[in-house]
């Protein structure tokens, strides 16, 4: 396969080079990295890795290609991402294309060779920051002058927009319990898990009014992860502030965010942000440590929640708010991924009492 240079620029300056697959072009976003050492199918598709330009610490990547069944959504939804080195003949017996030939398939900008250990670095010293990443010669001209116009105006508020359903839609077992999901994001397992519980899954925009949610009287509601600053979404801590003494409530992830918005306790930007399949985290209620599968830049202060909030999950690697519960309410919050398998299924069993518990009718 074709090369091409290629280079990452950070607004602090830096700048980190390498070369480029197939696909052309310059890729503006918020530059990440993801401690995973698998999970990068499911990572690239993740709509809150939208508007990201994201970097693998893992040396090698695509060992074992795309198999189409991993993706979270229908399209890579990351702005770019950097490598160091890719994997161009993989085997596994579910591969139904390479990593290399996907991503430029997908147009996603990608910059393979760069020391992805100095970049981590500099993103854990730094925190993460406005970046481009530009592959080919053109890009490579325009690459600066674009990124200090993109960071003079650059925000979050456009992010859930671009990945969130436009249309309302239903998967799942008619019989079995109603659940909205307010999508502002939602990944492919949420909805199949939800399905395989038996649940009848309904699906609304993050715009949904307070009348759409409740439409058909479900029997709860669940808010989707997503990309972002929570607090772009004011409209929807309004739909769930309406909904908090009218249907059980779970968040996830951004929805854990918002439900905590609407509970009245306050969120904040981390320095670097979680986002990898090896997150410890400390389940208060059941004493015991569980291995979760992150993606965020942005926690709930635990020192915020509301007397009528008890936290229930803390991060063992930093201390931040992991969950929480109303202690009159059926409202709850977790703000990894229970869907996920990152090699454990510690979290697998969440959606399953949170579905059990649910006021029979």
């Amino acid at each position: 396969m074709s090369t091409q240079h290629a280079a990452l620029f950070l607004a602090d300056g830096s700048r980190f080079d390498g070369e480029g697959l197939g696909f052309a072009g310059l890729a503006l976003g918020e530059a990440v990295f993801y401690t995973g050492m698998t999970g990068y199918e499911e990572a690239l598709t993740d709509p809150s890795y939208a508007g990201q330009i994201l970097t693998f610490t893992y040396p090698m990547i695509g060992n074992y290609g795309i198999s189409g069944s991993a993706s979270q959504y229908g399209r890579a939804c990351v702005a770019g991402t950097v490598i160091k080195q890719i994997a161009y003949h993989p085997s596994h017996h579910l591969s139904k294309v390479d990593l290399p030939s996907w991503l430029d398939s997908q147009r996603i900008p990608t910059l393979v060779g760069a020391d992805t250990r100095a970049i981590t670095i500099a993103l854990r010293e730094h925190g993460t920051i406005w970046a481009a990443l530009a592959v080919g010669d053109e890009a490579l001209t325009r690459a600066e002058r674009a990124l200090s116009e993109f960071v003079r105006d650059a925000s979050t508020k456009a992010l859930v927009p671009s990945v969130a359903t436009s249309e309302p839609f239903a998967i799942g077992n008619a019989r079995g319990p109603r659940v909205v999901v307010i999508d502002c994001g939602v990944k492919r397992a949420i909805l199949r898990q939800l399905e395989a519980l038996g649940a009848r899954v309904e699906v609304v925009p993050y715009n949904a009014s307070e009348a759409d949610v409740l439409a058909g009287d479900p029997d709860a509601v669940i808010i989707s992860p997503g990309p972002g600053d929570p607090t772009d979404l004011n409209d929807t801590i309004d739909v769930l502030r309406g909904l908090l003494e009218r249907k059980p409530l779970y968040g996830i992830c951004l929805g854990h965010q918002l439900l905590a918005l609407a509970c009245g306790g306050r969120t904040y930007k981390l320095p670097y942000g979680h986002r990898g399949g090896n997150q410890p985290v400390m389940d208060l209620q059941a004493g015991e440590v569980i291995v979760t599968a992150h993606n965020h830049g942005y926690a709930v202060d635990a020192g915020s929640l509301p007397p009528e909030l008890e936290a229930t999950m803390t991060n063992l690697n930093d201390g931040t708010n992991e969950g929480f519960r109303h202690r009159r309410l059926p409202i709850a919050g977790v703000q990894f991924h229970p869907e996920a398998s990152p090699g454990p299924f510690d979290a697998r069993r969440l959606f399953a009492e949170w579905l059990n518990a649910l006021p029979q009718r």
